[in-house]
């Protein structure tokens, strides 16, 4: 059955820099190619989804701006319902600068924009779509006050909630005790538990860390080691897979929006989904670009 999944998340346009290395402090480089693609955890993540087949609504905020009109085009493009994207008038839509490296490695600086004016409002016209949803996803690029408002509407209905929580922010109990299922990296695992996660041990030992704060299942995603996961039933290390790797953009994005398309409420299916998400966001980070990256079903399978 095909998954309805809502996503209250982040829309940006993507600035891609290419360049060699980092530049040292007080050092000027040349670089390489500068391309615009469409992006934002919350869009990519949808994208993920839908084009592994999800039905996927978007609870958002856009200007009304070159950026923002250009992301909204990509969003419809792709059948994702946009009904609840707000445009705000004089906005402006957020954008996000990546430097990207020979290596495939990233770093990212974000310009927030009207992702961060998403009101309380906002989230009770789109009460509806959060109900009639299988599973609701947010990220910390939007105010975390919104994301625990959507979560609250979703538990209230029944609706799975997942919490990325990238980029890496402080986090409430409060927020954890209504998230069923949390998905950090590495890093943003360690700033949640205090713990330095090196191998499937240390990431043995944060998820149960997570789920005495109140989060009742976990996957936290180690990169070139796969994706370890936690539930009441059972837990494991999934290995990633090897590929060369050209830009890592949107990988952690793809692995979500594709697990959300194939796991059933219950999580009883979880190491396939997972395994599933995997293939996805190995194929990612073999294109340049977030959205343009993404593959679908088809190409998964394949």
């Amino acid at each position: 059955m095909m998954k309805k999944i809502t996503i209250l998340g982040s829309i940006n346009m993507d600035v891609i820099l290419e360049i060699v290395r980092l530049p040292k402090p007080g050092e000027t480089m040349e670089m390489k190619s500068l391309t615009t693609a469409g992006g934002g955890k919350g869009a990519n993540q949808a994208i993920a989804a839908v084009r592994s087949g999800a039905d996927t609504a978007f609870i958002g905020k856009v200007g009304d701006d070159t950026y923002g009109e250009k992301m909204l085009g990509i969003l419809k493009k792709n059948n994702i319902d946009t009904a609840e994207i707000t445009i705000k008038k004089g906005g402006q839509t957020g954008q996000a600068y990546i430097l990207l490296q020979e290596s495939g490695q990233n770093s990212i600086i974000i310009s927030g924009g009207t992702n961060l004016e998403i009101t309380t409002e906002d989230v009770i016209k789109a009460q509806n779509s959060i109900k009639n949803a299988d599973f609701l996803i947010a990220q910390f690029e939007v105010n975390l006050d919104r994301i625990a408002e959507a979560f609250t509407i979703a538990h209230e209905n029944k609706v799975k909630t997942i919490l990325n929580p990238a980029p890496a922010k402080n986090i409430t109990n409060d927020l954890l005790k209504i998230t069923d299922l949390i998905t950090p990296n590495e890093i943003e695992a360690q700033m949640l538990t205090g713990i330095k996660i090196i191998d499937e041990n240390t990431a043995a030992a944060a998820a149960r860390i997570l789920r005495e704060k109140g989060v009742e299942n976990v996957i936290i995603t180690l990169g070139s080691q796969g994706a370890y996961y936690l539930t009441e039933q059972e837990e494991g290390l999934i290995p990633a897979l090897r590929v060369n790797a050209i830009d890592t953009t949107a990988a952690g994005d793809t692995f979500i929006g594709a697990l959300c398309s194939q796991l059933e409420n219950n999580l009883t299916n979880i190491k396939e989904a997972i395994n599933y998400a995997t293939k996805a966001s190995s194929i990612t980070v073999q294109t340049l670009g977030a959205i343009p990256s993404i593959p679908t079903r088809k190409q998964i399978n394949k």
